[in-house]
């Protein structure tokens, strides 16, 4: 019997850049045929230590056996009915939960999508809605999804919005604060004044929205005088605070969402990448009078709120309570911060290392100097990296950002084995 030739990494690629458009990007040149927590191995058997979790989507790990049960349980029950055709509990029992963890004293409600660009796409509808206004200002550095509206509120213009405009119109950016780079809380909320006062009156104004640390911007963290002041504005004008917590939520940050760590509230929340263990599912979690005010109709998705994906969520909330991951993001976040200083102590060229609980980056600066972000050598580092046995991502607006979004289920000793690897990588950089 003639036997199937092996896959091979080089082969699968051959194969992806005939079949998928070249906008689809690919951070590394790999397959992977399976992968358990904080581990994966390619399609040649070669194993990794995976510091990326599928950016910010694997809190729980890869293949969380709590999760793997409760979806197969789910399948054999049913798998799809649209949820506005016939309901199923999950859906609200899962909004019943979120509802209850969610920051705020008063009477919220949940929604469900399948994507973080739906979610906060829907929280700005849901936003404009209760206000009757159309303007929203978001901050430069953010990411918020591909989506044209969601583009729009973007704050880097490559490779996210390079040639897909124009986009909707009463979307500004204000600056975020960033004391590495010489923007100053005070810079920040005189920006978001000056827009009030140049381009577009508070009173049209629905809602500031922002991350709590910014994802794809590059982990910088929202300072609390930042957020308080903010607030303050929104609150004199009537304008609703959205956090953006697609990346930041379900734990990463050491609670499961970041806006806990506030001194304030928001009005809106938008949620989705590690809800579900690797199942699509986002949310927007807010205020029951602002979340009620959308009619009828004015909500919804054919796969919004899947049942398989609802039934993932409970199961990593349970994860989390009986594995006590939200502490244990806070003790990685340590070990992670320590670790990284350590390495920057023999670097000059990490500038910054940074972070909330888990969700940790270090930026790399030419001679330490934050006018000179070092992208060539981040991309050296990361490529040293995965030839070495471990997955990174780069972000930030110059690409000189790595980040570490390693499972919070990972082993101590799985997590020490990638931080030398990270070690040993900037070392060959020579």
């Amino acid at each position: 019997m003639q036997r199937e030739p092996q896959l091979s990494n080089a082969a699968l690629m051959a194969r992806r850049h005939a079949a998928v458009p070249r906008g689809v990007g690919q951070a590394h040149p790999i397959f992977v045929a399976r992968a358990r927590n904080a581990e994966l191995w390619d399609v040649e058997g070669r194993r990794y230590v995976d510091f990326a979790g599928g950016i910010a989507v694997l809190n729980t790990g890869h293949c969380h056996p709590a999760v793997i049960d409760a979806v197969r349980a789910q399948l054999d029950l049913y798998t799809h009915t649209c949820f506005q055709v016939v309901a199923y509990e999950p859906y609200v029992e899962l909004a019943e939960r979120l509802n209850s963890m969610a920051p705020g004293a008063f009477a919220k409600k949940t929604l469900f999508l399948s994507t973080g660009a739906e979610a906060v796409e829907n929280a700005v509808k849901i936003a404009r809605s209760y206000t009757k206004r159309s303007g929203v200002i978001a901050f430069t550095g953010g990411y918020h999804g591909r989506t044209l509206l969601t583009l729009g509120l973007t704050g880097k213009v490559a490779p996210y919005k390079s040639g897909f405009g124009p986009f909707p119109g009463e979307v500004f950016h204000a600056l975020f604060p960033n004391e590495l780079h010489g923007i100053s809380v005070a810079d920040a909320l005189d920006s978001v004044r000056t827009i009030l006062k140049n381009d577009i009156e508070a009173d049209r104004v629905a809602a500031f929205i922002v991350e709590p640390v910014q994802g794809e911007g590059g982990f910088y963290v929202a300072p609390p005088a930042f957020i308080e002041g903010l607030k303050r504005i929104a609150d004199e004008h009537g304008i609703l605070l959205i956090a953006d917590e697609v990346q930041t939520g379900a734990g990463r940050t050491g609670t499961w969402f970041a806006c806990e760590q506030w001194p304030v509230v928001p009005d809106l929340i938008a949620t989705a990448k590690s809800l579900a263990g690797g199942f699509p599912l986002s949310g927007v979690i807010g205020r029951a009078d602002v979340m009620d005010a959308p009619g009828p109709g004015g909500l919804g998705g054919t796969y919004a709120g899947s049942p398989i994906a609802c039934a993932a969520a409970l199961a990593v909330i349970q994860a989390f309570e009986d594995e006590h991951l939200l502490d244990r993001a806070r003790a990685l976040g340590a070990t992670l911060t320590a670790g990284l200083k350590a390495i920057a102590a023999k670097v000059p060229a990490i500038g910054d290392v940074r972070g909330l609980g888990a969700m940790v980056a270090v930026e790399l600066l030419e001679g330490g100097d934050p006018a000179r972000p070092d992208a060539e050598l981040t991309r050296r580092v990361v490529a040293e990296a995965a030839r070495r046995g471990l997955i990174l991502l780069s972000c930030g607006s110059y690409a000189n950002v790595i980040r570490i979004l390693v499972p919070l289920t990972a082993p101590d000793a799985v997590v020490a084995e990638g931080m030398q690897i990270l070690a040993d990588s900037f070392a060959a950089m020579g």
